[in-house]
């Protein structure tokens, strides 16, 4: 069985976010067990599985996402891996419709290499600032908006971009402040340099302390920046270590979220279910 390692959200390797992707032969998934073993083996913040589905649905292709630790709901940067496999291997071209737990989503790669993702946009909510989340950041927060419940996660704004990249969280005490995560954010400094606000992800319920792009969370960042902003095109940049843009399309109940991806490992999986 074929396996890759594909670096996402951006055009080099070992940067991006990287994620294992798996495309199986059968019509159905093997066994939960074995896929979170396979994740655990993996150790990326993601594997993605896929399997083709009968033709004439209302999908082409089922696909889920396991981190070490469980499997999630949605997960941005795992399914555009899953659609560059796809595209540069020939098992499917162009749009692709996938199956997944938090409903349809739709991936088209262009001919200059990027992949655009359709995703639901994340329904923001404002909540008062949890006790303790700001000691457990180590920031002040300027105002936090829970995101619903595909996604799971607490944006929390920031200062100022120098705020957000400075961040040394305790992660243990993060834990009990969102269903899946944090996303702390903040407007770009200079946004000459091509991005016009930055975030940093934290998961550490999940089982990632930090994760490098979270292509799930610019559904919540799209429409927050863009109500700021006054635009509904924006760049994103996920200032982890490995850093990575994410480019964001406001379009109403659907956000459309814009990379690139490389694949950096191509090997076999001796393990089979």
């Amino acid at each position: 069985m074929r396996i890759r390692i594909v670096d996402a959200f951006t055009d080099r390797p070992f940067a991006g976010n990287a994620a294992g992707v798996l495309l199986l032969d059968a019509d159905s998934f093997p066994d939960d067990s074995w896929l979170q073993q396979v994740a655990i083996e993996v150790n990326h913040p993601e594997t993605a599985y896929a399997h083709p589905l009968p033709p004439g649905g209302e999908a082409d292709w089922a696909l889920r996402w396991f981190t070490p630790a469980t499997e999630v709901d949605m997960c941005g940067h795992a399914t555009l891996a899953t659609a560059h496999v796809l595209n540069t291997t020939g098992a499917a071209t162009g749009t692709v419709r996938f199956a997944a737990r938090c409903g349809i989503l739709i991936t088209t790669a262009h001919d200059d290499g990027t992949i655009t993702m359709d995703f639901p946009t994340a329904p923001l909510t404002p909540v008062p600032v949890p006790d303790g989340i700001s000691e457990a950041l180590g920031a002040q927060i300027l105002s936090a908006h829970d995101t619903g419940p595909h996604i799971g996660d607490l944006v929390v704004e920031l200062a100022d971009e120098r705020t957000v990249r400075a961040l040394t969280p305790d992660f243990a005490a993060l834990v009990a402040h969102s269903k899946r995560g944090i996303i702390a954010t903040a407007a770009a400094e200079v946004p000459s340099l091509g991005y016009d606000f930055v975030s940093r992800g934290f998961f550490p319920r999940v089982g990632i302390d930090e994760d490098a792009v979270t292509g799930s969370a610019h559904t919540a960042l799209a429409p927050f920046w863009s109500a700021r902003l006054g635009r509904e095109e924006l760049t994103g940049l996920q200032a982890s270590a490995r850093s990575g843009l994410v480019r964001t399309s406001l379009r109403g109940e659907r956000t459309l979220l814009t990379g690139r991806a490389v694949t950096v490992i191509d090997g076999e999986l001796l393990a089979a279910p």
